[in-house]
């Protein structure tokens, strides 16, 4: 864990390319070194360098927690294992019995988790469609809301500040899962959010090679309570991952300008197509889902792509295809996941950095072959 240093008036992609950058007072490496050590030395009896044991506290970590922090207009930031264990930690602040509310259409491992918590009897979640379904929902005894926004894979919004008020009229808490458009785009705790959480596999490491998570607060009550249980719980992030997560955001602002453009001109193309019958875009970030005329389709068009991968995750520099039904939303029930628009033609896009007229003829092209054979569709 660690709090923010002093802001400085740099705009937000010379902070991002400084992270680091003057933390190695000893040697003056541009690079954050990374420690590997898993302890360290006592100066003497009762004293501390500030590190003693590195899931407590490790000098690589504390940088890129720092840096997170800031980015979200925090004090504290929290590097953890993975994103779901980001998620986890949240939740442990929370005594046994506590009521929450959530996003009808949230990320597949989050409604397995909160599926999980219920089973076991720790927990009751209920799910929100709309911001007036979340005020009809809460009440006194909601400990907290957890939001998505926009939606994962179906790009539904909800305004965060009403949110905000709406959860404070109870004494509610809200937790804003950030991973989508990531602080470059929206930033939750300006808009009066609690907590903010993120996948930092994600965007803000942004080449599909690590596993990450991210925790910021503003709250120094919150800021305590997490610090204690992550050092209780122990899934903090490894000294080289935490290396690799600074090197990702460096370039934050870049990537995401890139990819936002990139899916504006997919978007804009995907609603020209036939065979698309309907595309989830919310005009902002690089998150794109769409549904195919038929559901039958799904598998010959996957097929005939050759330059988007066809995968699970999201926000790496390469564009990624990926089928819910069967990947990242499997463990919700199919009639439930029926129920909200989740159906087996649709499928969700994360724009990468590649050329943008390159993206939209491999999707043209494959869309070309889906419908060979079928004689009511003619692609352009």
């Amino acid at each position: 864990m660690s709090t923010t240093t002093n802001q400085t008036t740099w705009q937000e992609a010379t902070k991002l390319a400084q992270i680091g950058n003057r933390s190695d007072k000893q040697h003056g490496a541009v690079s954050t070194p990374i420690y590997l050590s898993a302890t360290y030395a006592h100066p003497g009896l009762g004293q501390s360098t500030g590190f003693d044991y590195s899931r407590t506290a490790n000098p690589t970590r504390q940088v890129v927690e720092t840096a997170l922090a800031q980015l979200e207009n925090g004090r504290f930031g929290f590097a953890t294992s993975s994103g779901m264990s980001a998620v986890q930690l949240v939740f442990e602040l929370f005594p046994a019995g506590s009521k929450f509310l959530a996003s009808r259409d949230l990320y597949g491992g989050s409604y397995r988790y909160f599926d999980a918590l219920t089973q076991a009897g720790r927990f009751q979640f209920a799910y929100f469609d709309s911001i007036d379904d979340l005020k009809q929902q809460l009440s006194q005894e909601t400990a907290a809301v957890f939001l998505e926004t926009p939606t994962n894979p179906l790009m539904n919004e909800i305004d965060i500040s009403q949110a905000a008020a709406a959860a404070k009229a109870y004494g509610a808490l809200l937790i804003v899962d950030n991973t989508f458009l990531t602080p470059i785009l929206q930033k939750p705790l300006a808009l009066g959010a609690d907590i903010v959480v993120h996948s930092a596999t994600k965007f803000l490491g942004g080449h599909n090679d690590l596993l990450a998570g991210a925790v910021i607060t503003d709250s120094d009550e919150l800021g305590e309570k997490l610090a204690a249980a992550l050092n209780t719980t122990g899934a903090v992030l490894s000294s080289f991952d935490s290396w690799l997560l600074i090197r990702g955001l460096k370039t934050l602002k870049l990537r995401m300008t890139q990819q936002e453009k990139n899916a504006k001109k997919l978007a804009a193309a995907l609603r020209k197509e036939p065979l698309v019958k309907e595309v989830f875009y919310p005009e902002k970030g690089s998150m794109i889902s769409f549904k195919l005329a038929k559901a039958e389709q799904v598998s010959v068009f996957l097929a005939s792509l050759n330059l988007f991968t066809f995968a699970e995750s999201l926000g790496g520099v390469e564009s990624l295809i990926t089928y819910p039904s069967t990947q990242t939303h499997a463990d919700i029930p199919e009639e439930l996941r029926i129920s909200y628009g989740l159906t087996a033609d649709l499928l969700r896009l994360s724009i990468g950095i590649e050329d943008a007229a390159d993206l939209i003829d491999d999707i043209r092209q494959a869309l070309w072959k889906t419908s060979e054979g079928d004689k009511n569709t003619r692609i352009r």
